[in-house]
């Protein structure tokens, strides 16, 4: 049986090592070479000396900040009725919620941006706001659904325990159904923050101009500055490698203190 186990394996780490192993290791290959192949550390310096990289980080991660953030007041909500408010076609609402994720990525920016251009009449007036739209418009059903999963598979032991025990509505939403949401909430977060700090094609349809670190990226490959490029790429690994531990150790403690609060707080 083992021996099976570690045959059927075998297409699975073929795959890992020919499209995840290699190209990682040709990416930071060139990131600390030089263009005459020589090793160096130079690329990543630059990176930091460079006022250009520096403010273009700045303003990926301002834009993936709001982004994140507008989904998170927009998500939680919807993911809280659809889950809690005992609706018996509740999966149905949720499909229509997550129903654009189906259409096509382009067309669907390319209705947003046929919406805002009628509304506004010249989209180049309001570029930092029209990325928002865009970003929340594609990347809100990444938000709603780990939110309505965790919300969905609440024990409903502890909410009954916390009515019996007298607690309103109110508190026990912010002391034990928020709480235990949390896990949910973390990783929403995480699948619309990462994305949304490279997300470069919604500011080229929505007419921004602005780099962020994937359209920066794209510049000096586009340049055949391969090696500057693949630094960013290897700084932005780093990055979402950070925002990935800390997503694992906030849930691990989440988990370890959730039932403690169901209890203690009321």
């Amino acid at each position: 049986m083992r021996f099976r186990r570690r045959t059927l394996s075998i297409p699975f780490v073929l795959f890992l090592l020919v499209f995840v192993v290699a190209p990682l290791a040709v990416v930071l290959l060139y990131a600390f070479t030089n263009g005459q192949g020589q090793p160096t550390a130079e690329n990543f310096f630059a990176f930091f000396q460079s006022t250009r990289t520096i403010a273009t980080l700045v303003y990926s991660l301002w834009i993936a900040f709001v982004t994140t953030l507008m989904c998170l007041l927009l998500a939680y909500p919807t993911a809280y009725v659809l889950a809690r408010g005992g609706y018996r076609k509740g999966g149905v609402l949720l499909l229509l919620a997550v129903l654009p994720m189906w259409i096509n990525f382009t067309l669907r920016i390319t209705a947003v941006k046929e919406l805002l251009d009628a509304l506004e009449g010249n989209l180049a007036y309001y570029p930092f706001l029209n990325t928002i739209i865009g970003q929340v418009y594609d990347f809100l059903p990444f938000m709603i659904l780990p939110i309505y999963n965790v919300l969905l598979s609440l024990d409903q032991r502890v909410l009954e325990a916390g009515r019996d025990l007298g607690a309103d509505p109110g508190k026990l939403f912010w002391q034990v159904i928020l709480p235990m949401s949390r896990p949910g909430i973390v990783s929403g977060i995480t699948m619309v923050f990462l994305p949304a700090m490279t997300n470069y094609v919604v500011l080229d349809m929505l007419y921004n101009s602005t780099y962020i670190m994937g359209s920066l990226i794209g510049s000096y490959f586009n340049a055949y500055d391969w090696h500057n490029g693949s630094m960013i790429s290897a700084i932005l690994l780093l990055i979402i490698a950070f925002f990935s531990w800390l997503e694992k150790k906030a849930g691990g403690e989440i988990s370890e203190s959730s039932a403690a609060r169901g209890g203690s707080l009321l």
